[in-house]
């Protein structure tokens, strides 16, 4: 029970990580000590079996079955995913409700986030190469044009564009040093899924309670489609990112944090156009919002000074690794 615990209280602080944006999920899991078994567990996944699924109801179909959950260390996932389903609800609703009052503030400080994190991973960009001029130039265009407030909104909230924002999101769990929510403000998504996942509780909650079904359907579409992509990346897509680092690592690191430099412009945007008036107390809470976001990247970062940003693919299996 104690060692359960654990594994739940390291998924809430991998979950709150993943909740703002600059700050990777998959940062927080190798100083906890399970990225190794986090991504062990993802890559035991054999898409083969899911052709078993329908013959259950054999033997043999089982045993595969039983077999692949167990290698996927299952029990492991289930618990590790409610810690960061718990923080990612817990901290989404402080954003959704400091978006409404005081956005300026919340933007200031995604700002620091993401400044800071393209600091800190400067060291890893080459520019020596052609391959990887082209890569800094590329991801600094394609993110100053995402992070247009008018691109943002322009970008619908639709089942199929969820499921691709989520499935590219998800990659951030296991990468190191990628934001997911980063990636879910480039792509104008961030504050749409964090209103989104609160209506979808609450109206669930009170068709629970014997209230009408129909306001529920549109949040459950879009939190279905979102987890749906999600389930596609982290299986799929997640491992050509992965792949990505491991062959081509500093054109790679060259166009991730070139993205992050482009989409500055976003939460400059959305800090110069929040409205109201703009007394001093105003703007050293904005300063001190920026600030608190640029410590709190280079806190984790120095903690995670020895720690190396692609790991090796792990070959033992959840048994040996309890052994």
């Amino acid at each position: 029970m104690r060692e359960w615990l654990s594994i739940y209280l390291k998924g809430v602080f991998m979950g709150a990580a993943d909740a703002v944006p600059g700050v990777s999920g998959g940062t927080i899991a190798l100083i906890t000590g399970i990225y190794e078994r986090l991504v062990g567990a993802i890559a035991a996944f054999d898409p083969s079996v899911v052709a078993d699924l329908p013959r259950a109801y054999d033997a043999e179909a089982r045993g595969r079955i039983a077999a692949m959950l167990r290698e996927m260390d299952v029990a492991f996932l289930l618990v590790l995913g409610t810690g960061i389903m718990t923080a990612i609800v817990g901290v989404t609703g402080a954003v959704a409700s400091i978006s409404d009052s005081s956005p300026a503030i919340l933007f200031a400080f995604f700002f620091g986030l993401i400044a800071a994190s393209a600091f800190v991973l400067w060291s890893e960009v080459r520019l020596d190469t052609g391959g990887e001029k082209a890569a800094a130039v590329v991801g600094l265009v394609v993110a100053f044009l995402l992070a247009s407030e008018s691109t943002a909104a322009a970008i619908p909230h639709s089942p199929p564009v969820l499921f691709v924002v989520g499935a590219i999101a998800i990659c951030a769990m296991i990468l190191p040093g990628v934001s997911g929510s980063f990636l879910l403000i480039l792509f104008g998504q961030y504050i749409f899924m964090s209103d989104t996942l609160h209506a979808f509780i609450g109206e669930a909650v009170g068709v629970v309670r014997g209230g009408p079904l129909e306001p529920v359907v549109g949040p459950t579409v879009a939190v279905v489609s979102f987890v749906a992509g999600a389930a596609v990346g982290i299986l799929s897509f997640a491992r050509v990112v992965k792949w990505s680092l491991s062959n081509h690592r500093e054109v790679t690191l060259t166009f991730l944090v070139a993205l992050m430099v482009g989409a500055l412009r976003l939460p400059v945007a959305k800090v110069v156009t929040a409205g109201g008036a703009w007394p001093m107390s105003r703007v050293t809470a904005v300063l001190l919002a920026a600030v608190a976001g640029v410590v709190s990247v280079l806190l984790v970062d120095y903690y995670t000074d020895d720690l190396d940003y692609v790991e090796e693919e792990p070959t033992a299996t959840p048994a040996a690794r309890n052994d």
